[in-house]
């Protein structure tokens, strides 16, 4: 680049800078007079109101609302711009405008207009930035809210701005190891998920932009930026979708430490987090029949600590079939369900066995069992009492008393276990124990909610719109079809990788298996930028794979296998000296506990287990099936003979070597 282009650049960026500082201290000054102006308001209002009648105190009521809602519009975008003061922009496109005319559009994470209302900088969401993702030099198109609009890429140019200084300018094609992803792939890890808003390569960006479906599955190897994707994903529909905010957007984690790992990103993008959840949350708020419901990760823990009891008892539970088998067991019971005598209420309104039976078999036959109970009740007291519902429970209660069935759905759960519907053998004595514990088991919570939805309609949230399923090859196809009926409304973008799969009872083939209850659209990512060429050669020798392309430049780092467990310390030391980040991993818990009980005398470290909320990354122990959706600088994956990776745990194992980023040590440990 000569120095004319240089010295141009910097004018651009000084000159941005300038109108930048000023557009802040004009905004502080508004924002400051117009709060005031709506408390002198509302105190006007509150004063005067005696004086207004109803129509003048909706009015007022209206405009102060009005005012306050603009006010909130405008606090956000000073604080979209505090957060862009020291780096304006990272990136330009030239382009042919609509007049044949070169343009040069800068791009950062929001707008900046001039006094005329001409775009400084474009939010890195509007339709013309996808160019700058999406092409390299030559034809290119984007779709504009007027239709698909054909262009000439001319230049794609990167900066590096900090602390309102341009300290590099790159140009750039759409190489996929361009100069400031590698150095963005070889900075240490941090604490919190970063944001890739500068890097956000070509197969991320059609997931990331993507609204013509309405549901997307998304199936990424490890590393391909699957949970990165997802944020970014949620910042672009926040900023596409009219009406849509934060509140009506809820990701579903694995766990409350990886929510507590991403929970930076969507702020760095100047968008309030969403509402997050793990499905273990959903279970207890659908489940009152029990105090506690097992947590998933307890569950998997029980199994890999060695609890290997009931195992195809278990994976009948979590399988396809026994959602056939347990709505065949209820549409059963309905369809012998009779009533055997009729009742009479209040001395006066009486009812027949064939009456009643009419209405159960026939007239409410569409709905389920215990919501053609309610709907007959509600008619019978409108029909008998001048169509009130006051007598609507004295009539439930009846119907049900006459019926000789109570809305018990543990009585019901047991049934189920004990029919011939229920293709495995359960002892009388685990059947009877779900009348006595405070905690159901996690499988048998899946199949509660699942028959309260059947025998009374599925839970509903309304005003859920977008919902966001992370790790989603850990979740069964039943879950997936709970989670369809609860959101029946809303959009839903399913991201995770069946090589990860750290269910031993449940297991895809392939994502596309959510196609018939999610019709929408596939996408495969294909390239991982987590890890070394060297780590993800060892992981995919795990598992068999060949496809997995490997982005970050050759580190020439090898992967160290070790069988001296003397060894450990020295080798902790290196890899904390070396890098910011560092975890140990192991199969399990216990396996967990004992290490850091050996090692936490001689180091400063964090023990993570299903309790823990939050930690300092720095350097912790932690089993694998929790280190899902993590990564670190360097990894130790330790192991001994009673608590090592199985043949049939290769999926767990692929896991753990693939949180690793530059470095990774193998403690195989004999006896």
């Amino acid at each position: 680049m000569d120095e004319k282009e240089k010295k141009l650049e910097q004018e651009n960026l000084k000159k941005t800078v300038r109108y930048l500082n000023t557009k802040i201290s004009e905004m502080e000054i508004s924002i400051f007079e117009d709060t005031e102006k709506i408390k002198e308001f509302r105190k006007y209002a509150w004063e005067n109101k005696g004086g207004m009648d109803k129509q003048e105190l909706n009015a007022v009521r209206t405009t102060n609302e009005q005012e306050a809602f603009l006010l909130l519009q405008e606090r956000d975008y000073f604080k979209k711009l505090l957060r862009i003061q020291n780096t304006p922009y990272f990136a330009s496109i030239v382009i042919l405008d609509e007049q044949e005319k070169k343009q040069k559009i800068y791009i950062g994470m929001t707008y900046l207009k001039d006094e005329n209302l001409d775009n400084l900088i474009y939010d890195w969401r509007a339709p013309i930035c996808s160019i700058f993702y999406d092409y390299e030099i030559g034809k290119c198109r984007y779709e504009a809210p007027m239709g698909i609009i054909d262009s000439y890429l001319f230049q794609k140019r990167q900066y590096k701005i900090e602390n309102q200084k341009l300290l590099r300018i790159i140009d750039s094609a759409i190489t996929i190891d361009d100069e400031i992803l590698q150095e963005a792939l070889a900075s240490e890890s941090s604490d919190k998920m970063k944001n890739i808003v500068t890097t956000i390569q070509q197969e991320q960006n059609s997931v990331i932009r993507n609204i013509k479906d309405k549901h997307l599955i998304v199936q990424g190897i490890a590393g391909s930026g699957k949970t990165s994707v997802a944020l970014h994903r949620i910042a672009f529909l926040l900023y596409k979708i009219k009406n849509l905010s934060s509140d009506k957007v809820l990701i579903f984690s694995p766990n409350q430490i990886f929510t507590e790992y991403i929970s930076n990103v969507l702020p760095e993008l100047g968008e309030e987090n969403t509402l997050q959840t793990t499905f273990h949350d959903y279970l207890n708020k659908m489940i009152s029949e029990y105090k506690k419901v097992e947590s998933y990760i307890d569950f998997l823990n029980n199994y890999y600590l060695g609890n290997k009891n009931f195992f195809a008892l278990l994976k009948y539970k979590q399988s396809n079939q026994i959602i056939k088998d347990l709505k065949l067991f209820v549409a059963d019971l309905e369809k012998n369900t009779f009533f055997k005598n009729g009742f009479t209420e209040n001395k006066i309104y009486s009812y027949s066995k064939e009456e009643l039976n009419f209405l159960f078999h026939d007239r409410y036959s569409s709905l389920p069992f215990f919501e053609r109970i309610t709907q007959m009740a509600i008619k019978m007291s409108e029909n008998n009492y001048n169509g009130s519902k006051k007598k609507k429970g004295t009539y439930h209660k009846l119907l049900l008393e006459t019926l000789g069935l109570k809305k018990d759905y543990k009585s019901i759960l047991q049934m189920f276990y004990r029919s011939s519907f229920f293709r495995e053998k359960m002892s009388e004595n685990e059947i009877k124990k779900l009348n006595n514990i405070q905690e159901i088991h996690y499988d048998d919570a899946l199949l509660l909610v699942y028959l309260k939805g059947l025998m009374e309609g599925f839970y509903y949230e309304k005003y859920i719109e977008q919902v966001i399923i992370d790790e989603a090859q850990d979740y069964s196809y039943l879950q997936y079809f709970l989670l369809s009926k609860i959101f029946k409304k809303a959009s839903f973008t399913i991201l995770g990788d069946v090589h990860q799969n750290i269910n031993p009872f449940y297991n895809y083939h392939s994502l596309e298996e959510l196609i018939p209850l999610f019709s929408g659209k596939y996408i495969e990512l294909t390239k991982t930028y987590r890890s070394s060429e060297e780590i993800i050669t060892y992981a995919n020798q795990i598992l068999q794979l060949n496809h997995i392309c490997a982005i970050r430049k050759n580190e020439k780092k090898p992967v160290i296998i070790r069988k001296d467990k003397t060894l450990l310390k020295d080798d902790i030391r290196h890899l904390k000296t070396k890098y910011k980040s560092l975890a140990i991993i192991t199969k399990n818990t216990e396996m967990a506990k004992e290490l850091y009980e050996s090692l936490n005398k001689d180091f400063s470290l964090s023990y993570v287990d299903t309790k823990t909320e939050e930690f300092i990354k720095d350097f912790i122990i932690i089993p694998a099936y929790l280190a899902k959706g993590l990564e670190f600088d360097s990894v130790i994956v330790y192991q001994n003979p009673f608590h090592c990776f199985k043949e049939n745990e290769k999926k767990l194992y692929y896991v753990a070597v693939t949180r690793a980023q530059h470095e990774l040590y193998i403690y195989d440990l004999e006896k």
